[in-house]
């Protein structure tokens, strides 16, 4: 065995033998499928771990980073987030909803399509340059969050406050403003066209002049 698998062996160990961790960085580990429920952790950094399926059941994350992980389908039940980022991860499957009161999150380009958010308030946290087709946000505060240069292709905001959202440069945002609502919400110009459109609005400029009434000017005779 090569030091560092005797390193990641022994790094293993600890994580299933231990319950509180301080100040410590997990590289490089394959935990698909490992159970951490009820673990603690505090200010550590986990950098390209493969936690696919995980469980993170009552567990405390609080100061820490996610570098290039994958937690894919991971179950984050009853999981307490303080102050915690993911940062370049792969995200996909998870149901945030069972998440403990009051999260303290923050994801910058990190894939996590068909994600589920549902009752959650999320009040200034950062989406920053995801993919986050497919995902469902349903019930949810979501004043001053910044979706800037998110992917919401097939997403879903239903029963949303969005009051000063920020959805900067975002690509397949559809918003429907008698579901969710809206005040000085930031979009882009597109899902703007088509909110005027569906609310039966032709914009200057960005639709044809409808024809002129009475079918144009009368022949003299």
């Amino acid at each position: 065995m090569t030091p560092e698998e005797e390193s990641s062996a022994a790094l293993l160990r600890r994580l299933q033998l231990e319950d509180s961790f301080e100040n410590e960085t997990f590289g490089d580990l394959d935990l698909q499928g490992v159970n951490l429920s009820g673990k603690e952790f505090y200010r550590c950094t986990f950098q390209d771990c493969q936690f696919q399926e995980g469980r993170w059941k009552d567990s405390l994350l609080e100061v820490c980073v996610f570098k290039g992980c994958n937690l894919t389908r991971a179950n984050f039940n009853s999981i307490r987030l303080r102050d915690v980022r993911f940062e370049g991860s792969k995200l996909m499957g998870i149901d945030w909803t069972g998440v403990a009161a009051n999260p303290e999150v923050a994801f910058e380009e990190c894939g996590m399509p068909y994600s589920s958010f549902v009752g959650l308030g999320l009040r200034q946290t950062l989406f920053v340059r995801c993919v986050a087709k497919e995902a469902n946000f349903f019930d949810m505060d979501l004043t001053d969050a910044d979706f800037t240069g998110t992917d919401l292709t097939g997403s879903n905001f239903r029963g949303c406050t969005l009051t000063r959202t920020d959805f900067t440069g975002t690509t397949g945002l559809l918003l429907d403003p008698a579901r969710n609502k809206l005040k000085d919400t930031r979009v882009p110009q597109e899902t703007a066209m088509s909110l005027a459109h569906s609310l039966g609005m032709l914009v200057d400029g960005y639709h044809a002049k409808p024809a002129a009434r009475g079918g144009g000017a009368k022949k003299k005779r």
